[in-house]
């Protein structure tokens, strides 16, 4: 059955979708700060000279990227509560909280790649110059080698982040109540699909091609840069 495209419905519905959509942009935001800052971690870890470190969190790092980013949800979401750990100790999450880790974890370690490929992009010298300096791990890392391996990863940050947007109505599965489900929810309502999902396909234009064109920006000024 055909349907005409009612502009009333659609402008009456607006609001409501608009709502999800700031759901999906918070949960966003909070994992990109989450995947920032873990995949560091990662990156750092990965790169230590002990096997006994560097083997769990390389391992770590190829299962999360290896899974898809679905089905640690629902680990998450659905079987994680069930399991009993030493104390009687159980984890269960919301559902917004499970998108929100969920993401951050999935691209943290996306992003520890990104990390790792600034760090080797450091000319050898400069480590080299540290060591001669006989300048501290930390001052070294802290000093000379993140101000010039981080802004050479910022391009690739940038993809993945605009892919975790594109991936944050997969919340709608586990029942975040982001743009996609909501969508769905009032198509389910009223059995109108088509303005609902297009409202939600227009606000992820508005906001994902401006993020992409701000990501090229990045990318330009980095190389013009280096």
């Amino acid at each position: 059955m055909r349907t005409r495209w009612d502009w009333e419905f659609a402008l009456e519905k607006f609001p409501e979708i608009l709502g999800g959509m700031f759901v999906t942009v918070f949960a966003t935001l909070v994992g990109i700060v989450i995947a920032l800052t873990l995949g560091l971690l990662l990156a750092l870890g990965r790169r230590s000279k002990r096997k006994w470190i560097s083997y769990p969190f390389a391992w770590f790092i190829e299962f999360v990227r290896s899974t898809p980013l679905l089905i640690q949800l629902f680990f998450l979401f659905f079987a994680l509560p069930t399991i009993i750990f030493p104390g009687g100790i159980t984890i269960a999450v919301s559902a917004l909280v499970t998108l929100i880790i969920g993401l951050g974890v999935h691209y943290a370690c996306y992003a520890s790649e990104a990390y790792r490929a600034g760090f080797d992009s450091v000319p050898k010298g400069q480590w080299e110059a540290a060591t001669a300096l006989n300048l501290k791990t930390s001052t070294t890392w802290l000093q000379v080698i993140l101000p010039q391996a981080i802004p050479r990863s910022l391009p690739t940050l940038g993809n993945y982040f605009v892919g975790m947007f594109k991936d944050a109505p997969l919340g709608a599965a586990i029942g975040v109540s982001g743009v996609l489900a909501t969508a769905q929810g009032i198509g389910n309502l009223t059995f109108r699909y088509v303005e609902p999902l297009t409202t939600a396909g227009f606000l992820f234009l508005m906001i994902s091609i401006p993020a992409a064109f701000f990501v090229r920006y990045i990318e330009r000024k980095v190389f013009y840069e280096s």
